[in-house]
């Protein structure tokens, strides 16, 4: 059974950088999604869809194929009593453009305690793994995080930002927990969510919207099969992706690849009116405009995409206010 709706919460900067804090181990009923009251809890695991989709529908700017992919697996996933292998999803895109909002999104109504549920494990390139020299340690450690937290509750989700500045080699120590054996270790890893996020394909997509709009086409007529093969050959050709020369690649664990596309004057627009009334404001025209007029677009000539998604609407909306 799913939780009672949280609600939606407005655009804003929502993924925090989580450390590596201690799981802890409970008696739990995996059956249950909910806590006995005066109960510790081992996993809080409380999946919320009817508030994911409205915070989903109202506050993500242009995305209609992240909505449906990740809603879409999210459910069938959920749903399975038994699944066979874990959930991975892989979010590609242009700076900006909602990546880390939908993931901050996920923490927040698949756990009771979010982005701080002890369950959600969030790494960073930059302050997990920051020297490339240090590789062989990283992936002991991080095959030890993993499976112990696995171990302490199955229904984790682990975050993985920055895909494309990760040291080679470093992600094949997940290659065993993203496939369809039942065990790894002795741990039984299946009901765990994976997400790897990166820029990597942002271009490609970009050129495919391009395109999309030269050629009169609704952007909403855009199909992942038009973008599947360019994003994978994108993560394929980047020697500075986590999954370069993968095997996770080579055998196919990604379940689904979730394209962000380029956003648009009238996305960027619907970012700083979410800001706005994040802030408790009422929506001003001369502030509005004044966010607008200040971001760069691009292509030269057409002028169409916001050249750093909605990432600096928060601080601009500061300045002019």
């Amino acid at each position: 059974m799913a939780a009672a709706t949280r609600g939606c919460r407005p655009w804003g900067s929502l993924l925090g950088l989580l450390g590596l804090v201690s799981a802890a181990a409970a008696a739990w009923d995996l059956t249950s999604l909910h806590c006995h009251f005066g109960a510790f809890c081992e996993c809080d695991f409380q999946p919320d869809f009817q508030g994911l989709e409205c915070d989903l529908a109202q506050h993500l700017a242009g995305q209609h194929l992240a909505k449906a992919l990740v809603v879409k697996a999210l459910k069938a996933f959920v749903q399975d009593p038994a699944p066979t292998k874990p959930l991975v999803l892989s979010l590609h895109g242009w700076t900006g453009t909602g990546k880390s909002y939908v993931s901050s999104l996920l923490a927040r109504y698949l756990f009771r305690g979010g982005l701080r549920s002890p369950h959600v494990h969030h790494f960073s390139p930059v302050i997990h793994f920051p020297h490339p020299g240090h590789v062989e340690r990283y992936k002991k450690d991080l095959k030890s995080w993993v499976q112990g937290n696995l171990t302490a509750c199955s229904r984790s989700l682990f975050l993985f930002d920055e895909m494309d500045k990760l040291a080679p080699g470093l992600m094949e120590v997940l290659r065993p927990f993203l496939g369809s054996s039942w065990v790894v270790f002795g741990t039984n890893y299946r009901k765990a969510i994976f997400i790897f996020i990166s820029n990597t394909g942002g271009e490609q997509i970009n050129q495919v919207a391009l395109e999309a709009w030269r050629s009169r086409r609704d952007r909403e007529e855009i199909r992942l099969q038009e973008l599947e093969l360019v994003i994978s050959q994108a993560v394929l050709d980047n020697p500075h992706h986590g999954f370069w020369r993968s095997g996770i690649m080579e055998e196919h664990l990604l379940d689904v690849l979730v394209p962000f596309l380029p956003l648009q004057r009238h996305h960027v627009r619907h970012c700083v009116l979410n800001e706005l009334a994040q802030l408790g404001l009422e929506p001003r025209d001369e502030v509005v405009q004044a966010v607008l007029d200040s971001t760069t677009f691009f292509p030269e000539d057409e002028q169409l995409f916001s050249s750093n998604g909605c990432k600096t609407v928060a601080s601009r909306i500061a300045f002019f206010l």
